[in-house]
């Protein structure tokens, strides 16, 4: 994969990035958007497929470019294929500080120090190109205002930005009320992008937490109740199950 594309996760970190404060938008949510873009810049560059809700590797060579090879490996790893609700859902601690530490170094944003209070150490980030943002900007607008279905990209980002909810950031206000509704309805134009946003969407509705059903007692009489107030106590050599992620 050529550096003459900016990815998808460095689309979506832009399109979040508030020129005015040098903050991102929806930061907690962020970095789940940011994984699940990794997710679909490496379906568009043919090394991962969908298979069902579950995300295949289909083609481990490298991109090229670092971040998504290690995302690209640590799937490969798992061996089989893998929840896309349990792979966004898992631990994705600075991934949003990582993409902006590279948008650095690739000369797209540039930090600015500061302080909070006078005494906390703050950087913000503003864009060195702002043309690279509008023409982002503008691919989303023009998708919401004709109702052309966009290019699977644009539409995976819209999906994305709408799953993390940037679109009361960029379409704020009553008046941008019909914007945010047509942005989520771009999700159906791109399959990859909407299985990504959904499982996005499903994590910070807690859905991947939820533990599955135990499998039902097999001697067709109900399991026995503990008494009140005393916990039941588990079967002897019995093991408790972890949802691998």
């Amino acid at each position: 994969m050529g550096r003459s594309r900016r990815t998808l996760p460095e689309e979506l970190l832009l399109l979040a990035l508030d020129p005015t404060t040098g903050t991102t938008a929806q930061p907690q949510s962020l970095d789940l958007g940011l994984a699940g873009a990794q997710l679909v810049e490496l379906a568009l560059a043919g090394r991962i497929a969908p298979d069902g809700d579950r995300i295949a590797v289909v083609a481990p060579r490298p991109t090229g470019d670092p971040t998504l090879d290690c995302a690209l490996e640590l799937l490969r790893r798992r061996g089989a294929p893998v929840r896309a609700v349990h792979w966004i859902g898992g631990p994705r601690l600075g991934l949003r500080q990582t993409y902006l530490s590279h948008l650095e170094r690739c000369g797209m944003v540039h930090a600015v120090a500061g302080q909070m209070c006078g005494v906390l150490p703050t950087t913000r980030y503003q864009a060195t190109d702002t043309a690279i943002s509008r023409e982002i900007r503008s691919r989303l607008d023009s998708a919401i205002r004709t109702g052309v279905p966009p290019d699977p990209r644009t539409a995976a980002l819209a999906a994305l930005a709408h799953a993390v909810g940037l679109g009361k950031h960029l379409y704020p206000g009553n008046e941008g009320r019909s914007s945010r509704s047509r942005l989520r309805d771009l999700i159906r134009h791109d399959p990859m992008g909407g299985l990504v946003a959904h499982a996005v969407m499903d994590v910070q509705n807690g859905v991947a937490a939820q533990p599955r059903r135990s499998p039902a007692i097999p001697t067709g009489r109900p399991a026995p109740e503990p008494a009140r107030g005393v916990p039941m106590q588990p079967r002897h050599g019995s093991m408790a199950r972890a949802v691998a992620h």
